[in-house]
Formats: C-alpha cells, structure tokens, sequence
C-alpha cells in the first residue's frame, strides 16, 4: 500500500487544476506563495502551461507582461488561489480583475470550505456560498466598469485604475514608474474595451469558485504547518475568559465541553480543515482528542462525517488532535535542535498584508473575530557574502547589461519615466549601493524538495540534534565538493566543524555559478546553520538553554531555591542598559527573564501542586520576584510595549527624574547667581515647591499602578502553573532524570505501549453511535478501537508545534514496538520561544 505523503497529495492537488491554469497568469496571495514555496510548487505551475505566477496582494498591470508562454495572444484567463475567506480576498480579486481588463476566465480557489465561509462569523455569504460570491463579485465587476464608462465620458484621461483607487481600502500604493506605465497600459486598454465587449457579444466575465484545501507548508513528507497569512492560523482561539491565556492559543483544559455557540472561529475552520484534509489523502478517520478545544473540534469532525463517507473504501488512520495549552514548556524551551534555532535566528520576510492598516469602522472592529498576526514562515536566508565577495568583475558585468536595458527601456518611454529610470541607473552604478542592495535581494529559503541523492535536506534536520545536523551538513558539503572536483586549500578536521570551516566549504561550492545552482538546496542550508551557529545567536541560545536547566534542577529541589533562582535572574536585568549591550556581555533583557520566570512557574506548578489556584510559591518567596519586576522595569522602561504595561509609558520620566536627583550631580550643577536675581525669584519658590510635590505624587501614584499590573502579571503566572502538563504520564526510559521530554514524546510512548491516558476521548463515527444506541442491545456492540492498531497516525497540535517536538515524536515511534507506523506530525503554526512570549505576554495575551 502507498505510503502517506504530504508533499506528493499537495503537487497532485495542483496538478488536477491544471486544465484552468493552462495559458492564464496565476495569482497568489501570501498564504498560497507560502504553502507553495515549501511544495517547491512554481516549476510545476509553469511546466502545466501558467503564463506567469504573480503576487495577489502586490499585483500589476505589467504581470501580463511576464509570459512565459509562446501565445503571443494577450491573457484573458486568470487563476486566484488564496488561503483567506472570499470575504478577506475580495478586494484583492477586484482589483486584479479592474486593472487587467480584458480577462475573460477567471478561476478562483480558495481553502476554507463552503460551509466554513458559511457559518464564519458576520459572513455574507450562505449556505451557497460559493455560487453566492460568484454573483457578488460579477456584481461589483460591472459596477466598475459602469462607473469607468461614466468617467472616461467626462474626461477621456480618466483611467480605470483611477477610478477603483476610491475604493480599495487598505490597497498599498504603487510606485511612481509604475503608476506612469499602468496610465498608459490603461488609456490603451480604454480604447481596446469595447471593440473587445462586442467581439464577444455581450459576453460577460466567468466566474468559477472552487474548493482547494491542500494549501499548507510541509517541513518534510510528514510533517506539515497551516501557513502564516491564511484564515486558519489568523484566526483566534479562544476568546477571552477565565480559563484563557492567548487568543493565539486553546484555553486551559477543564473537563467542560464548550457550547456550540461559544466554539471559536479556530475551532471551526481547524476541524474543516481536518476534515478535508482526510478526504484528499483518502483517508477514514478514527478521531480522539486531547484537551477542552480538541474536544470540540473532535465533536465538529464527528458531525461532519456521513454514512457516505464511512461506507466509501478508505485506508483507516487515526487522528489524535491535542491542545498546545496541556504543554507549554516545550515550545517557551531553548532545546537541542538545530531547526528550532535557525528558525529563530534567521529574519522572516515582511509580512504581505497588515491586519491592523486595513481601514474598517469601528462596529466592524467589535463585532468581527479577532485575527492574528503570525511570524512569517518563509525565512530570509544570508547569501550575499558567499556570492557578492570576490564576484566584482562579475558584478561590474550585470551593471553594464542593466544599463544597457534602462537606456533601451528609455528611448520608449515618456519623459517622467525616463528621470525615474536614469536615477535607479545612477544608484545602482554606486558599487557599495548595489552591493548593499543586492545583498538585501540575495537571500534564499527551504524548500522540502531540495534533496541529496533522495533524502530531503530539511527532513533530515528535524530529526537531528544541533551537533548531529552540523556534521551532517558538513558530510554533504564534502561529498558535493568531490562530486564537483573542486578541491579545497583549508584542511578541515574530523568531527564537529567549527564555523570558519563551514563557511569554506560554502564559499568554494558556492565559486562558479554552475556548482551554485546545482547544488543551491545544500548551499541554503549551510547558510541558515551559519547564521543560526554564528556568536551572536548561539551565545544567547546557549545561555538560556543553561538557565532552563537550572531552573529544572532548583524545581526538582524546593521551591526557595527554585524562587531564588527566578529572582536572580530577574535582578541581572537590571543591569542591562539596551539591548546592544547584551549581545555585547550575554546578558538577559527583561523580556528573557519574563520568559524564564514563565518556565519556572509552569515547573513550579508540576512540582509543587497548590490547592486552587494560589501560588505554588509562598508569599515572601513571591514578593522578591515581584520586587525584582519591578525594579527592572524601572530600569528598563522600554519593555512598555508588553501588553501588561499599556498606558504606563511614563516610566521613563521617573527614571530621567531620579537621575536628576543624584547627588553627586546636584552640588556640581549649582551656579550662585546675583544678589539681585535672587531676590527677584523670591517669589516664585512656593510655586516650584507645589510643582514638585505634584510630580512626586503622580510619579508615586504612577509606581503603585506599576505594582499593580505586576500583581496582575503574577495572577497570570499562577494561571499557567495550575495547568497539568504531565497528565500522569510516565516515559518508557527513565534513565537520564536531567532530560525532560515534552508531552507529545510521553503521550505518544504511552499510546504504544497500549496504556490508558487520562482525558483522551474516542468520537464515534455516525456508524459507531448508531451500533452503541441500537444495535448494542442485541450484542452486536462495537469495540472501541485502539489508536496503536492503526498503520496511519495523524498527530494535529492545536496552536502549534516546534523542532525539538517533531525529533521526539520520531524518536518515540522508533523506541516502539510498531516502527512501521506511518506518522504525520501537523500544528497550526511553527512556534520558536520569541512567538510563545508574544503570544503570552504581547499584544494577544489575555493578561
């Protein structure tokens, strides 16, 4: 039987639209062009005949001008894929159709579900949606061109583009040599619009909306994440309440189902997701949940499941979906994987749209769902110093072949475009300005595909360790050397490279341009395992991967010493005057030692149980720490962006006025003055006095809410200590009690071993409860079947996974008696310690 391959059930999706996207220009938006660029999906768009691949969000009327085809026959055909609600993309979608003009097809996929958009929150659109937007979108297209029609009758300069300006909200502006050269394009196309319309009889635009579900991004074959800028990743968890932490995260587990109106819009669209996720790999589901929200999403697939659907002959898998929220220690944790530092370290690409610019009143902001902001996955990987050294001869050849293309592009163009041009000219023939910007240009990114004679590079990394996967890139980089008979001046040493030694290896791979580009998935790699091994990133990792296991070991002794330690760590906070200096000494900022303070409450919590909700610490143990808060807030009152400390930005005044009353400064600051100035100032010192104890008042007052909010943060705390992480599971291989491992290696070791695990529900199938309530009575009951008796285990983390996870998911199916199990690891998103702390702590915290 064919294995199950997330990579392969994505490229195939592609390539049954491939009718659509022959001969049309292919839009994506930045969810899709995510998912894509992990598939390595481009290629196959233009291998199946797409014109071009363009960007929805930034698109152009100069896209029809990148053909890839030989039909020198303009584009009439257009092909959206998008990762958000039809609602969310409609702007976008309008405008394509409104500056391309004479597009005659248009296909339109999307990957939430009909009855997703259906029953989202404030949707517009019914139970046929799908047909329903159709109809809008026709609508709103002909209104356009009514109004473009009215326009050009009063000025024949008017273009189209003008005249939908008005009215997309929230659109970026272009630039100025664009605007100039969509002008023109326009006023041809404007001339060109009705011949076209009565060539075609009257024809009107056809519309298509379709279902496409498969758009995620796989680390590897088995492995997969919802991408950043879709709806199901934005879209909130868990509202706030008592039991909630993040609307980026599932609330606290408590043993209650929520309500069908309660559920989450997260909840909603995770389980459609699921659901059809299942339906494209051909897969029938066993569904069991772990946790409040997994729970519900269960009872969601359960009801969306048919007598059709079990009765069809699917391959049965089992689904495990699991709340982020019953372990959070994990992902808060610096572990021992090279794939959770380079994610962390390597810069993430701007994200396409911003949720907060676009322009909405405000009873659509209070009664919409909240959207999240999620860090981009698509990563920026540092290229230009393996490329752009060494390479000026080369570099000074691409400046002469661009000039020569501006002087041609200008002998066409109109006078505005050619002052723009000559000046980009100018810029570019600066040496140090182009290298500059071309390093800003010259970076690279993962693509699961890039192989090494069949084993995946990024595959291979998650199951690695931090020094495993630096000698393995090591290995590939010889081997690639030898392979190319390039030899190399710098003997390298057996054993853990240092990082001189991979970057010689990089840059003489990296020397001609056809090594480059056959061997660029190896060259990329070693690149991020550079930047993320460099002294400024690893110094920081290393130093809180030390601090973690203090914390673990003062928490497996009492809770003074374990207090002690958060307090210690929070006191050298204070120390740090910016945010240069600690990379300059190792040192933590305040934020690190929130985070650490986090990690050292949920170890108090597991060892040190509390009644209730109390604090596991005693309550002069408690008052050090927040004393120490305290104080290095004062310190560093630049940490006002967290969410604790809104409205409290005049810290920094009460630190430039206790600056001011050093006394070392006050006797050498003062000047005698004249007898006459003196007295002349004689009465205004009652005024200056009022003054001053005005602002030692409200500063006084401005510290006792500071005391507050800190009071506030540690109720907060106490919240996150009270969770049971643990859930009473022991793993296989107690030998090293120093290691901890996370609750997907313990739960998954124990399914294995055939145990029970405390609050797992098992959702019966509509054929399940039928046999359970009916037939039951006559002893025809159905045997509750077992997860370990599947070959196919789909593990789906609400909230999100990380490296360190998906090495002890693996490392738990191989210590196992079933190795031959086939399991996929997904989440909704990929979590590096830095978005634990903004999901805790930042903007969506529920403080």
């Amino acid at each position: 039987m064919a294995t199950v391959d997330v990579i392969k059930c994505c490229l195939d999706s592609i390539r049954q639209i491939s009718e659509n996207i022959k001969d049309a220009i292919v839009y994506l938006d930045a969810g899709s062009s995510e998912s894509f660029q992990f598939v390595g999906a481009f290629p196959l768009f233009l291998e199946l005949g797409a014109r071009a691949v363009c960007s929805l969000e930034n698109m152009s009327a100069l896209d029809k001008a990148v053909d890839w085809s030989t039909d020198s026959d303009s584009a009439r055909k257009i092909v959206v894929i998008t990762s958000r609600l039809l609602i969310d993309a409609h702007r976008y979608i309008l405008r394509c159709l409104s500056t391309l003009q004479n597009v005659r097809h248009c296909a339109i996929y999307t990957s939430i579900s009909e009855v997703a958009h259906s029953t989202y929150p404030n949707s517009p659109l019914g139970p046929d949606a799908f047909h329903e937007y159709e109809s809008l979108l026709n609508q709103d297209y002909e209104e356009l061109l009514k109004k473009h029609e009215t326009d050009h009758s009063l000025s024949g300069n008017v273009s189209l583009k003008e005249s939908t300006n008005s009215e997309d909200e929230g659109w970026s502006e272009l630039t100025s040599i664009e605007d100039n050269i969509t002008g023109h394009e326009n006023e041809d196309a404007v001339s060109s619009a009705r011949p076209h319309q009565e060539d075609d009889l009257g024809q009107k635009l056809m519309l298509s909306v379709h279902h496409f579900p498969l758009i995620l991004c796989p680390f590897s074959r088995k492995v997969f994440v919802l991408p950043s800028e879709g709806s199901v990743a934005e879209a909130s968890l868990s509202a706030e309440h008592e039991n909630s932490v993040s609307s980026g995260l599932p609330p606290l587990s408590t043993g209650r189902l929520a309500d069908t109106e309660d559920v989450s819009p997260g909840a909603t669209l995770t389980a459609q997701f699921l659901y059809h996720l299942a339906l494209k790999m051909d897969l029938k589901l066993e569904i069991f949940s772990l946790g409040d929200l997994s729970k519900t999403v269960g009872k969601l697939l359960t009801d969306m499941s048919s007598l059709y659907d079990v009765g069809r002959r699917k391959r049965s898998a089992g689904l495990l979906i699991i709340d982020r929220t019953l372990d959070l220690l994990t992902p808060c944790s610096h572990g021992d994987s090279l794939v959770d530092r380079i994610f962390s370290s390597l810069p993430r690409r701007q994200r396409v749209t911003s949720l907060n610019q676009t322009r909405v009143s405000q009873s659509q902001l209070k009664n919409d769902p909240l959207k999240l902001e999620r860090a981009p996955l698509s990563v920026q990987i540092p290229l230009e110093k393996f490329i752009i050294e060494g390479n000026a001869k080369s570099n000074s050849q691409l400046l002469k072949t661009l000039e020569a293309f501006l002087v041609g592009w200008n002998t066409v163009d109109s006078d505005v475009q050619t002052v723009e041009l000559m000046k980009l000219s100018k810029k570019l023939s600066d040496e140090s300005c182009f290298q500059y910007n071309e390093g800003e240009l010259l970076h690279g990114s993962f693509v699961s595909t890039d192989n090494f004679h069949g084993a995946p590079y990024l595959e291979a990394m998650l199951d690695r360790r931090t020094k495993d996967g630096a000698m393995l890139i090591k290995k590939w980089l010889q081997e690639s050397l030898r392979r190319e008979n390039i030899s190399l001046d710098v003997k390298i040493r057996p054993g853990f490279p240092s990082n001189s030694e991979l970057q010689s290896l990089v840059k003489a791979l990296a020397k001609r341009q056809s090594s480059f580009l056959k061997n660029k998935g190896i060259i990329q790699l070693a690149a991020s395992a550079l930047h993320a091994l460099d002294q400024l990133h690893s110094a920081s990792w290393d130093a809180f991967n030390s601090a973690e296991k203090i914390l673990h070991v003062n928490a497996a002794d009492t809770s003074q010493s374990l207090a002690a330690q958060i307090s210690d760590l929070i006191n050298k906070t204070a120390l740090v005057a910016s945010q240069v200096q600690k990379k300059n000494q190792g040192l933590f900022t305040l934020q690190d030692a929130l985070l650490l303070a986090i990690i050292g409450y949920i170890l108090a919590g597991e060892n040190f149980p509390t009644s209730g909700s109390g604090s596991p610490f005693s309550w002069q143990e408690e008052r050090f720490m927040k004393d120490a808060i305290v104080d290095a807030i004062l310190e560093n009152p630049a940490v006002t962006k967290l969410k604790f400390l809104h409205g409290l930005e005049n810290l920094q005044k009460i630190k430039s006025d206790e600056e001011k009353e050093d006394p070392s400064v006050k006797l050498d600051d003062v000047e005698f003055d004249d007898d006459d100035d003196q007295w002349g100032n004689w009465g205004d010192e009652d005024a200056e006095k009022d003054t001053d104890k005005e602002e030692v008042f409200g500063d006084m007052q401005l510290k006792l809410e500071l005391r507050d909010r800190v009071d506030n943060l540690f109720k907060f705390f106490y919240k996150l200590s009270s969770m049971k992480r643990n859930l009473a599971l022991e793993s296989r291989r107690n030998d090293d009690p120093s290691s901890s491992k996370g609750l997907l290696y313990k739960l998954l070791t124990s399914i294995l071993d055939k145990n029970d695990i405390p609050g797992m529900e098992y959702h019966s199938s509509t054929v399940g409860r039928l046999f359970k309530s009916g037939f039951g009575r006559f002893g025809l009951g159905q045997a509750k079947p077992s997860l370990v008796e599947q070959n196919v285990i789909l593990v789906f983390v609400i909230g999100g996974i990380n490296g360190v996870e998906v090495r002890e998911v693996q490392q738990a199916l191989t210590e196992s008696s079933r190795p031959d199990i086939e399991l996929i690891l997904g989440g909704t998103t990929f979590l590096t310690p830095n978005d634990m702390l903004e999901l805790l702590l930042g903007q969506y915290s529920h403080i």
